[in-house]
């Protein structure tokens, strides 16, 4: 599948147990309390295979992200500025869509094999109860903290138009790229690898930053060109994005209903469709 690149309710919840990433965390903290080793660990091994003609695009002038709190599901706070050192990757999902569970094991492999370069961070934009958010994170077994979007994360993050959305943070707290819908694990690690310094043999193009927009690879759009979502209920909200998601356009372009609108604004026949998902839904005529 192709693959392409674009730049683009703080809510509290009781814990009932420590979640996994608190654990790895303290962990670390611990094994560092010890005396210094004579010589510094080996770099670590790749867990992807990648291609040797890979090429990973980084933006030539990053931007900067601004300092930004976050509260984390099942207990602690987080910012954006606890993140310098490693490149951070801040993943938009959600627990409905498809392409986002199918990329955590991925994230998973790589914070597990990066502990010390590399900071994953999950951001929910579910709208339902943050408690369902953690419950799914701990049966997916995430090693890595999790919060809920806010307005403050969707400004310095900027372009969320679908799912699931992936901003890179190099080292020095700048947005180097963003990835849009399900990205290979191996372009993820090669530029993890190549922002700390870790031997990698990937090429790097710079490039402008770039703000088309437009749904690819297997992502789920979360606003839809033209249709007004505002005064559905989450549930209402979640399931007509799954249809939209899901059912293709007859116009013959091969796409989602949520692809043509986004893809081909000038598409006649995916409006109407669209807009009777949402009648169906909310139980209105149409």
């Amino acid at each position: 599948m192709e693959q392409r690149s674009t730049m683009g309710r703080p809510m509290q919840m009781r814990s009932v147990h420590t979640p996994l990433w608190a654990a790895v965390f303290a962990a670390a903290v611990l094994a560092g309390c010890g005396q210094p080793s004579e010589a510094p660990a080996p770099a670590p091994e790749p867990v992807f295979e990648s291609p040797e003609d890979l090429t990973i695009e980084l933006l030539r002038e990053p931007l900067p992200i601004g300092d930004v709190a976050m509260e984390i599901l099942g207990g602690g706070n987080m910012s954006t500025g606890d993140w310098r050192g490693k490149v951070a990757l801040v993943n938009f999902w959600a627990t409905w869509c498809g392409p986002c569970r199918e990329e955590i094991p991925h994230l998973i492999q790589l914070q597990e094999r990066y502990p010390d370069h590399l900071q994953v961070v999950g951001v929910s934009t579910d709208e339902g109860d943050p408690a369902d958010v953690a419950a799914f994170a701990d049966r997916m077994g995430v090693n890595y903290p999790i919060v809920m979007a806010t307005d403050d994360l969707y400004r310095e993050f900027p372009g969320v138009f679908a799912l699931p959305t992936s901003f890179i943070v190099d080292p020095d707290g700048r947005m180097v790229q963003t990835h849009v819908g399900l990205i290979s694990p191996n372009v993820f690690e090669q530029e993890v690898r190549h922002l700390t310094a870790l031997p990698t043999t990937v090429s790097v193009e710079l490039i402008e930053e770039n703000n088309t927009t437009r749904l690819v690879n297997a992502a789920h759009a979360t606003s839809i060109p033209g249709l007004d979502l505002s005064e559905l209920t989450p549930d209402q909200r979640e399931r007509v994005l799954q249809r939209l998601n899901e059912d293709g356009c007859p116009c013959g372009c091969s796409l989602t209903l949520a692809q043509c609108r986004i893809n081909d604004s000038s598409c006649g026949i995916s409006p109407p469709l669209a807009e009777r998902v949402v009648a169906e839904i909310v139980g209105r005529p149409h």
